[in-house]
């Protein structure tokens, strides 16, 4: 790989609200990029509309800013004339989740190879404060002064909806595991999905306490690692057991509970009950947030199988071009 540091995939200067999770998550996002050693001439970052999606502006690749809840139609585009560049998607949940829905789901469903990235603070920051479609039920804000009265969505429950293969999530401000999943998003073949969990600082302050810091995150969330026990707490003093055809948190050493007892978490199964499972833990009702690579499974990708199919049909073909088109048919010559 090339040899490449974070400082040249930096361009200006990032403005968004000082403490706001976008700044975590770009800083990270060229860390990760020169882990990877992918050259920023050979990556193309692209988004929507919204907050979030200012963030190819401060990009040194190929970059472009595209239409309100459109990154995944253009980034699909890109990557299917373009097999050999590195894509990334940046949306938001208003941008991805509300008018960009149906690219969302569309977009894993055909398993284009796409890095997409879900930064979801909860709210619809740009335009000051209206409630997303990741908003919980009751939410106030400028949009519902008296509480939302819906449901929201979840990310991992689309993804896995739409057969997605990879999912992922991180804390914005949790800088190490922020790079791993990035960088197991990258090298993952086909469409990845990384969940980005991020405060909006002006309207949707502490929308993910408490595990927003990293004391929290031993206390309340779950760390998980293929081929590795579901264990958490901040000795490892608890961990996951199957319950029926849930789960059940249970403490070692209470009721002879062994580490033995202790689900493995299995990334890559086809089944993605398990992980479908995971994804939708919360501490709301008593159960860590899971966070880390919960699903890595791999699948023909669209790009992939779209231009070998091209390569297959042009081979069969008796024309390759415009005027050997022509010359196919009966043709005469007027003088």
């Amino acid at each position: 790989m090339t040899q490449v540091t974070a400082n040249q995939y930096k361009k200006g200067l990032a403005r968004w609200c000082p403490g706001c999770g976008d700044h975590f998550f770009l800083a990270n996002l060229h860390k990760a990029m020169a882990e990877m050693g992918v050259p920023p001439h050979e990556i193309a970052v692209i988004s929507g509309i919204g907050c979030s999606s200012r963030l190819p502006y401060y990009m040194s690749t190929y970059a472009m800013q595209t239409i309100h809840g459109r990154a995944a139609a253009i980034a699909s585009g890109a990557k299917i004339v373009n097999p050999n560049l590195t894509v990334w998607q940046i949306s938001g949940d208003g941008d991805g989740l509300a008018i960009g829905g149906n690219h969302f789901i569309h977009a894993i469903r055909r398993n284009v190879n796409l890095n997409m990235v879900l930064l979801n603070n909860r709210i619809y920051g740009l335009t000051k404060g209206q409630y997303s479609p990741t908003s919980p039920r009751g939410f106030v804000s400028k949009s519902s002064p008296y509480g939302t009265v819906e449901d929201p969505f979840q990310p991992a429950e689309l993804c896995f909806g739409a057969r997605g293969r990879f999912f992922a999530r991180a804390v914005a401000n949790d800088t190490p595991h922020t790079i791993e999943i990035l960088q197991a998003a990258y090298k993952h073949k086909g469409a990845s999905l990384c969940e980005i969990l991020q405060n909006c600082v002006i309207f949707n302050n502490g929308a993910y306490e408490p595990i927003y810091t990293k004391d929290g995150r031993k206390q309340h969330a779950i760390y998980v690692e293929h081929g590795k026990p579901l264990l958490f707490g901040e000795n490892n003093e608890y961990g996951l057991v199957q319950d029926g055809f849930g789960l059940k948190v249970v403490k070692l050493g209470e009721n002879g509970v062994t580490e033995k007892d202790i689900l493995v978490h299995d990334a890559h199964a086809q089944d993605d009950t398990l992980h479908l499972k995971l994804a939708m833990m919360d501490n709301e009702h008593g159960f860590p947030v899971a966070l880390g690579v919960i699903r890595d499974v791999e699948a023909p990708t669209y790009d992939e199988m779209v231009n070998k199919q091209i390569e297959e049909v042009t081979a069969k073909k008796h024309y390759h071009n415009f005027a050997e088109l022509l010359e196919t048919n009966d043709i005469w010559e007027v003088k």
